[in-house]
């Protein structure tokens, strides 16, 4: 074989399983909401079923329902005959993977759920087979055209791979699903940290330095050289947030103004600090301080924007690794 024709081969088996994607699409139908509801109804668990390649596809599709608050497992269907059925019970959705729909360890799994009255999804390619005759809810396949031999299972597992995402992302939203809940399913890692919020990563009310706005500029800069923070949040008699004065701010002002001490906050703050919900993501968070050219943010919750909860300096962010 000619050096460097393995990019050919490449772009050709990217281009059968385009083709296998493209069939699959115009293959969606009636019976895909069906499914999408069953799942979403399901009191009890989705177990994943399959053989071989199919099952490592079930065990896929299975981790990314679980990721999207829809309980799940995968089963080789070769376990089941030998004690796994017990893991499956009559609340159960079963979902059972088979490009043939022939496959001889899916048949004790399909007698079983048809006696138990569990409702199975077909996911075949062939409509005279077993399982396609036996599943409640049939999604169909396309036959496709595998790369390697022409019978390398290839198209065939991407359809069953994309088909399965497609009924998880569907379900999420139909569960209404949000990136909140995500974050909940996922507190670790490069996702977690992608999902953390302003709330995550503030300085909680106890440590916010504030002072009352009717306060000298004498109190003002014990309180931050104290606090270390390089910031005070001002507060009115209500408590409600009516400005902010940063170590800098002081610093420029006090080049301009004699006997700077004896001011009041509130002549010398920057009335009326940007504020953002404590559920703004903590990449949005940096943003917002990139484009404004601050190095802090005020935090509230719900449509409270004078009641400061929470206090997000740059240095949160960037020990977090936000980015």
């Amino acid at each position: 074989m000619k050096k460097n024709s393995y990019k050919k081969i490449a772009k050709d088996v990217i281009d059968l399983e385009i083709q296998a994607l493209k069939k699959l699409k115009k293959s969606i139908n009636n019976s895909f909401d069906q499914a999408v509801n069953a799942i979403v109804k399901c009191q009890s668990k989705i177990i994943l079923c399959g053989v071989g390649k199919s099952f490592l596809i079930a065990s896929k599709i299975s981790a990314t329902f679980s990721s999207v608050g829809c309980p799940s497992f995968s089963l080789a269907a070769s376990d089941c005959a030998h004690g796994d059925l017990g893991s499956i019970s009559k609340k159960d959705i079963l979902i059972l993977f088979s490009n043939s729909g022939e496959t001889q360890e899916l048949k004790p799994v399909i007698q079983y759920a048809n006696r138990n009255k569990i409702t199975i999804i077909g996911i075949v390619s062939k409509k005279n087979s077993l399982l396609y005759k036996a599943s409640d809810i049939k999604l169909f396949i396309p036959e496709v055209k595998e790369a390697g031999l022409g019978i390398v299972p290839t198209s065939s597992t991407c359809e069953q791979l994309a088909i399965g995402d497609c009924l998880a992302v569907a379900a999420l939203n139909k569960k209404g699903f949000n990136k909140k809940n995500f974050k909940k399913l996922h507190p670790k890692g490069s996702l977690g940290e992608q999902l953390k919020t302003a709330e995550d990563l503030m300085i909680r009310k106890k440590g916010i330095p504030f002072i009352n706005e009717n306060s000298d500029m004498k109190s003002a800069l014990n309180i931050i050289t104290k606090k270390k923070l390089g910031v005070l949040i001002a507060v009115n008699k209500k408590n409600l947030t009516t400005g902010i004065i940063t170590d800098g701010q002081i610093r420029r002002s006090s080049q301009k103004i004699n006997n700077l001490k004896k001011l009041l906050v509130k002549n010398v703050m920057t009335k009326n600090p940007i504020s953002i919900n404590k559920d703004t993501l903590a990449s949005k968070s940096l943003s917002i301080m990139s484009e404004k050219k601050i190095t802090s943010l005020c935090i509230h919750k719900n449509n409270k924007k004078k009641k400061t909860i929470g206090l997000l300096h740059i240095h949160n962010i960037i020990s977090a690794n936000i980015q």
